[in-house]
């Protein structure tokens, strides 16, 4: 089970569209490795020529910690995150989760991966305009399930869904489609989506970068809280202050990983 499910009822939430309180980050001490990128090199072929975004690329990441990966527009952090969720494959390199290396599962062993163990916030929300905002976190859970297993794990879901809902602070709101939710709000339903089945690692891509300063603090506090309740995160942004809160900060430049912030 991910980290996910440690939650209590703790969030500092409301129903309402306020979010939780702005927190002081308190950096925790990681546990053993839970995922491990070694030699990671990513390239593509753009107007006939081979752009060479990932350079070796070696991270370790420990259960329980908090990652912030900073760089520029276009340094490659996204494609980072890509690679680590199992959404794209490197050229060379590995990413080893469980001991096992995902790029050398088969296609389903893979598909679980991002399904059961990892959950992703993207910058752009990526809801489904026609659906609610419950109906947007039961996704996460019914493209776990198979066709056949659905319908007994349907209950289930819909409880931790509207749970998630209401520590994130829409309990009020959770029958809104997308197009009636403030960008705060619908980065809060990506979160809860996220969250759904209780991954081992929330992937977070410049989770604050389409929201004003307020909503973006609402935001980074309730995922710090997350993080102070044991959720292992990996965030990529561009904004340095954004990736203070997290415990360790690494800097992505031409390709390459350099520990702490930019000279």
């Amino acid at each position: 089970m991910g980290m996910g499910g440690a939650m209590n009822d703790t969030i500092s939430t409301n129903s309402g569209s306020s979010g939780p309180q702005t927190l002081d980050p308190r950096p925790q001490t990681p546990g053993p490795p839970l995922l491990t990128v070694t030699d990671l090199h990513k390239h593509y072929h753009i107007g006939g020529q081979d752009l060479h975004v990932l350079r070796g690329v070696d991270i370790t990441v420990g259960q329980g910690e908090w990652v912030a990966v900073l760089g520029s527009s276009g340094s490659g952090k996204s494609t980072l995150l890509h690679l680590i969720g199992g959404l794209d494959r490197p050229e060379r390199g590995s990413v080893t989760f469980d001991r096992r290396d995902i790029f050398k599962l088969p296609g389903a062993a893979i598909d679980r991966y991002r399904n059961r163990h990892v959950g992703f916030v993207f910058q752009s929300y990526h809801l489904l305009p026609e659906m609610t905002a419950l109906e947007n976190v039961l996704t996460g859970a019914m493209i776990r399930s198979s066709i056949l297993g659905w319908p007994a794990r349907r209950g289930e879901a819909k409880r931790r869904a509207i749970e998630l809902l209401k520590r994130v602070g829409l309990g009020e709101r959770m029958k809104h489609r997308p197009s009636k939710l403030s960008g705060g709000e619908r980065q809060r339903v990506a979160i809860a989506r996220a969250l759904v089945n209780e991954p081992d690692v929330l992937l977070a891509d410049e989770p604050t970068g389409n929201l004003d300063t307020e909503t973006g603090k609402q935001i980074m506090a309730l995922i710090t809280e997350l993080h102070q309740q044991g959720q292992t995160i990996v965030m990529v942004t561009h904004d340095q202050q954004i990736a203070a809160a997290a415990d360790r900060r690494l800097w992505l430049h031409d390709g390459a990983l350099t520990e702490g912030l930019a000279s």
